[in-house]
């Protein structure tokens, strides 16, 4: 393969986060999160990892998503976390895989158009306990017991779960967990109403679901859920700059580029578009094969770095479509060919996040679908994967 930017991505690493998970909550509990091609980092090698440690539960955002995680799956349970067109009702229930109920309308058209095609769809109920993004509200209990009812009634649904998520988890901006508590307080009333529903149609115990990674962390003991939805924990990353780990993360994705040119320039100089940077000094320079096309953020022009032998080089001028140029005066031996960590190894994402007053999960999602992923086992390559351009 032809290697002018790539991202690695170690399986050690991913699976010595998964089993740390495990130590807490056991494999038939977990949800692996594998939405935005598992956060980046593709979710047909994540997917095959996650089933060889017991995992055969998995959350996607939408239709595309879930049916591509089909396709080579056959046999796991697949949850849409968010919206589906109802156009797709067909092929979703033909390909058993289960749809978020996020309120009374849309479960009511649902249901309709399920029964045109003749088919039944598994369902969650999603419930607003705080974060107000998706979900029936929950703080008039009598409404709430009202659309239950209603939801249980249509036909062509079959309901098999509930579930929340977290504002807070990470106690981001709620140090002591109380704003989780009071989500999960309302979570825990919603769930009593749904139960109750439920058994006067004739349904069994359904599953009820609330822990994100944060919360499987931190709170499993006190908040215990029935499945827990594991993210971006297990790609190695942080949920949040305040909350402490009970483990060290190995983060699984490395992403590099390669030096296409050295040259020198003069004082006065200027590099990139714009001429926002102007040399004070000659200078030795390098241009980069990466750009914001590729998921490397433009808004790290004059002020980011990455490392090139094991040293930093800054950022001159804005960053391109699909080249960066970078000061590599004190770094010797630069040459053609040479690689360049954009993060990684002495270089960790959360970095780069902080100069762009952003979270370490954009970034990985941002790195493009232009970018091969080269998966690496004990140091090895054994699968690599890009895309085709046509």
């Amino acid at each position: 393969m032809y290697r002018h930017i790539k991202a690695e991505i170690d399986l050690n690493a991913l699976e010595y986060n998964i089993n740390q998970i495990l130590k807490l909550v056991p494999s038939d509990r977990v949800m692996g999160v594998v939405k935005a091609n598992a956060y980046g980092h593709g979710a047909a090698e994540v997917v095959k990892t996650l089933t060889r440690l017991g995992i055969n539960r998995f959350a996607v955002s939408n239709v595309y998503e879930a049916l591509d995680l089909r396709s080579t799956n056959s046999d796991c349970d697949i949850l849409i976390l968010g919206y589906s067109d109802l156009s797709a009702v067909a092929e979703l229930a033909k390909n058993n895989i289960t749809l978020c109920v996020f309120d009374l309308d849309y479960a009511k058209n649902l249901s309709s158009v399920a029964g045109q095609m003749g088919v039944t769809v598994n369902c969650h109920i999603k419930i607003n306990s705080g974060m107000n993004r998706l979900g029936f509200a929950v703080d008039n209990a009598e409404k709430f017991k009202d659309e239950i009812n209603q939801v249980f009634t249509l036909e062509n649904l079959n309901i098999t779960g509930a579930f929340t998520h977290f504002a807070t988890a990470d106690r981001d901006s709620d140090k002591n967990g109380e704003f989780v508590a009071e989500q999960y307080k309302l979570f825990k009333s919603a769930r009593e109403i749904i139960a109750s529903v439920a058994a006067k149609n004739g349904k069994g115990e359904l599953c009820y679901h609330s822990s994100n990674s944060a919360a499987t962390l931190l709170d499993s003991k006190i908040r215990p859920s029935d499945i827990y939805r594991i993210g971006v924990i297990m790609y190695g990353l942080t949920p949040s700059d305040d909350m402490e780990l009970p483990f060290e993360v190995k983060p699984v994705m490395s992403f590099k580029a390669t030096v296409s040119q050295v040259k020198s320039i003069k004082k006065g100089d200027a590099v990139s578009y714009g001429r926002t940077f102007k040399a004070q000094k000659d200078m030795r320079v390098a241009t980069v094969t990466v750009g914001y096309a590729d998921g490397y953020m433009r808004g790290l022009s004059n002020k980011g770095y990455m490392l090139i032998n094991g040293k930093k080089a800054n950022i001159l001028g804005r960053v391109c479509m699909d080249q960066t140029v970078v000061d590599v005066t004190d770094i010797s031996d630069v040459k053609t060919g040479d690689s360049a960590t954009l993060f990684g190894e002495g270089l960790p994402v959360d970095e780069l996040a902080k100069l762009l007053n952003t979270i370490n999960y954009e970034l990985v999602c941002a790195v493009a679908h232009r970018v091969p992923r080269i998966y690496l086992k004990n140091g090895k390559v054994i699968n690599e994967i890009r895309y085709i351009s046509l």
